[in-house]
């Protein structure tokens, strides 16, 4: 919201500067956002009169003028505005002035000498005006300092509201805070009554209750709608952002500006019957006053006669019935709409406009009526005519109600960890409007119908610390005793995997929890991922169950911008749909470490020859992460080559994958060639096995070769898992050298070498147990898996 800086302290004036102003608004929630000055600074400017001109002697364009500027004697002034006209007042820039960017001096134009400036609001660096002079009123003082005059001094005010304070939406909402705030006195305008001159009148039927329980209306004959805005309205909407329209609109501004209450001015000699405030018909049709043609759904309310809409209620008006110049009689409309019958309704339209931005967020609903009051008051003063009688239709038990909120005083200074005396939370409670009954150790505090925010104790406890200031609340440190937490010697922290990445040359990213689904089916075959209600934007519609999206759309995102080695991680929670209660029903949110590399193995160097990276380096950092006990299986993965795919198992669990992406996908998001990569369970890879003292054996060990026939459809990791199980006690370990396929065997098999290491740690190995313990290994691969020693 903007404002006048000027317009508040005729409020509310205390005795601050503009920045502590500022600062003391801020500090109470009311974020101020930006100040800016009115015009810049310049001086020796002086309201003028022009008495008499002549056309310059040597330019057609150009006027000698005589000009009155309060000193006595008039001043010759060559001018070449355009809109000059005898005894019109403007702007004068005497010699000596200092303007914008340049210095008045007297001069010499066209061989005529000028004394001074005439200047445009341009020329004052006031707006980008350029079509002649600036137009002062008829009634401006000649030779007074056009500063002064036209407060140029004053300041343009931002500030950034949050949604619950839109009692703050007006001059008299920010007032009523300073004043709270400062202990300073409140001045806001008074309302009186004004009597009705005629007893013209029309009913209003509320047909929609629910929706609208309080509409008040009056009919003011005889105005005369070109009447123009005064000029001190016209600067005070100015600079609040609104533009000045005609008096009729321009004063239903300054009351939504000033008090806070929208409303609307009809034609009445375009209406017809009574005002019915209701839900759409059928066949309801209306054009608006920013001529946009609407068809109003099922859930809009709107304000109609008894032949046809004539406004979108709390949004906008229509075409038809809205004031012209030509408007002889007026139809003034406050009303009270609940905020969630107007909520949305203008952006579903594609527009948003004050009212609603008001409506949507909570109005006073005892306000109508005063605001009324104000807007005919004002409507008289400037347009004339003759005032009504108010009609005005209330359902009583539809209006909110403001219930006392129990607040005990002790347990705010407990929360807010500093004492404050009760008078002073007494004093700050009906300095902002509320009502204090005192109910034994507790008040009863009841919130003044402007307030939409105040509902339990903790919203009393924020105001007494906005307004005692939070710039009075010590920073105290908390003093608690603290103990270290035992870390168990079998699992790592996330930031110890982080740094095993980091080591190994990978780049931590965070992307979106949300996803765009088309992700969730290519990279995760996820076909019903968990959607979300109300996602940021209508591509990033689903929660992802994978990290894999997130970091091809990385990776993309770097190529795009010529990236020659890409390689990246991220831990982050997925989440999938589940029948388990806990803990959140219906759904698990595990958490999983992945990881993406592309590109060169290595970068560019002179002591290595480029190669392109492969499944096995990325093989290499997962089992950097997971250790030796790590066994990988050939898999099938949605977003991974069928054939270059593994399953990371880990003490027989599956963990998670690694492989090459899908060539499907490579073509799909433009990746130029395969990235390879794995996700695994953040659990695993966090686990780690201890160390186990193992004797030193005092013998020298024992090496055996052995050369293995199997079928290509029995895996390396099978194999072992059998000859593990089949060891004897002197066997140390067990490891593949070698594979070879091709000449000498049958299709369809080939042979693999293994390296068997013995060892006793006391003693020597016979040759007889050395051979058993071979046997019993070739034995057990033969029996379970067909294997035979390769001849």
């Amino acid at each position: 919201m903007q404002f006048s800086e000027h317009w508040l302290r005729s409020l509310c004036n205390p005795a601050l500067d503009s920045a502590a102003l500022c600062h003391l608004l801020t500090m109470a929630g009311l974020e101020v956002e930006e100040v800016e000055a009115v015009a810049p600074p310049f001086s020796g400017v002086r309201v003028a009169q022009i008495v008499a001109f002549e056309k310059h002697p040597n330019a057609d364009k150009l006027k000698v003028c005589s000009v009155d500027v309060g000193s006595g004697e008039l001043l010759q002034i060559v001018c070449g505005a355009p809109n000059v006209v005898l005894g019109m007042k403007a702007p004068c820039a005497t010699v000596g002035a200092k303007l914008p960017g340049f210095d008045i001096k007297a001069a010499k134009l066209r061989g005529v000498e000028s004394f001074g400036m005439m200047c445009s609001a341009d020329e004052l660096g006031m707006t980008q005006d350029h079509d002649g002079l600036l137009v002062l009123p008829e009634d401006a003082p000649v030779g007074a300092d056009l500063r002064d005059y036209l407060t140029l001094d004053d300041k343009k005010i931002t500030i950034k509201l949050t949604p619950n304070r839109a009692d703050c939406l007006s001059l008299a909402g920010i007032a009523r805070e300073l004043a709270a705030l400062s202990d300073t006195p409140l001045a806001l305008p008074q309302i009186a009554p004004v009597a009705p001159q005629h007893d013209a009148r029309r009913t209003v039927l509320l047909d929609a209750p629910q929706a609208c329980p309080r509409y008040a209306g009056r009919i003011v004959r005889n105005v005369d709608a070109a009447a123009p805005t005064p000029d001190w309205m016209r600067q005070r909407l100015l600079r609040s952002g609104i533009r000045s329209i005609s008096a009729v609109v321009d004063i239903t501004n300054y009351v939504l500006l000033e008090l806070g209450q929208p409303m609307h001015a009809f034609d009445d000699d375009v209406l017809r019957g009574a005002i019915h405030v209701r839900m759409p018909r059928a066949g309801d049709q209306l054009t608006l006053l920013n001529a946009q043609e609407v068809t109003p759904a099922d859930d809009v309310l709107l304000i109609a006669d008894d032949e046809r809409v004539l406004a979108l209620a709390g949004v906008m008006g229509g075409e038809a019935s809205g004031v012209t110049t030509a408007t002889r009689n007026v139809f003034l409309e406050s009303a009270f709409f609940q905020p969630d019958a107007i909520a949305g309704r203008a952006r579903a339209l594609g527009f948003s406009s004050d009212a609603s931005h008001r409506f949507e967020r909570g109005v006073d609903f005892d306000l109508a009526l005063r605001a009324l009051e104000r807007a005919t008051a004002l409507l008289l003063e400037i347009c004339g005519g003759e005032a009504g009688p108010v009609s005005e239709t209330i359902a009583e038990a539809q209006l909110p109600q403001r219930t006392a909120v129990a607040f005990r005083p002790q347990r705010a200074c407990r929360v807010l960890g500093i004492d404050v005396e009760a008078g002073v939370m007494q004093a700050a409670f009906e300095r902002l409007g509320m009502r204090v009954m005192a109910a034994g150790d507790s008040w009863q505090v009841t919130p003044p119908s402007y307030r939409f925010d105040i509902s339990i104790e903790e919203d009393l406890i924020e105001e007494v610390a906005r307004v005692v200031g939070y710039d009075n609340i010590p920073p105290i440190a908390p003093q608690a005793g603290i103990s270290m937490l035992p870390l168990p010697e079998s699992k790592r922290s996330p930031h110890r995997l982080r740094r095993v990445l980091a080591g190994r040359d990978y780049q931590e990213v965070i992307s979106y929890a949300f996803v765009e689904e088309a992700w969730e089916a290519d990279f995760a075959g996820n076909t019903d991922p968990v959607r979300l209600a109300n996602p940021i934007a209508s591509q990033l519609a689903v929660m992802r169950s994978s990290l894999i999206g997130g970091l091809v759309g990385v990776l993309g995102s770097n190529l795009r911008r010529r990236a020659e080695r890409v390689r990246i991680f991220e831990i982050g929670r997925c989440f999938l749909r589940s029948s388990a209660t806990e803990p959140v029903a219906g759904y698990e949110q595990p958490v999983r470490v992945a990881a993406l590399a592309w590109g060169p193995a290595l970068a560019e160097q002179w002591g290595v020859a480029t190669r392109k990276l492969d499944f096995y380096d990325v093989k290499a950092d997962v089992e950097a992460l997971l250790g030796s006990a790590a066994v990988f299986e050939a898999a099938v993965h949605p977003a991974l080559h069928p054939g270059r795919c593994a399953r990371v198992v880990l003490d027989g669990r599956s963990v998670g994958f690694v492989g090459e992406l899908h060539p499907a996908w490579v073509q799909k998001y433009d990746l130029l060639s395969a990235p390879v990569l794995f996700e695994l369970e953040l659990d695993a890879a966090l686990a780690r096995n201890l160390p186990a003292y193992q004797e030193l054996a005092r013998q020298q060990a024992v090496t055996r070769d052995i050369a293995l026939v199997l079928r290509t459809q029995v895996q390396v990791a099978e194999l072992l898992a059998v000859l593990k199980t089949a060891s004897s006690e002197i066997v140390r370990s067990i490891r593949v050298f070698d594979v070879y396929a091709g000449k000498g065997l049958e299709p369809d098999t080939r042979s693999i070498a293994l390296r068997v290491v013995l060892q006793h740690t006391e003693r020597t190995l016979e040759e007889a147990e050395i051979e058993q313990a071979i046997q019993a290994l070739v034995k057990a691969a033969g029996e379970q898996l067909g294997g035979q020693l390769r001849s």
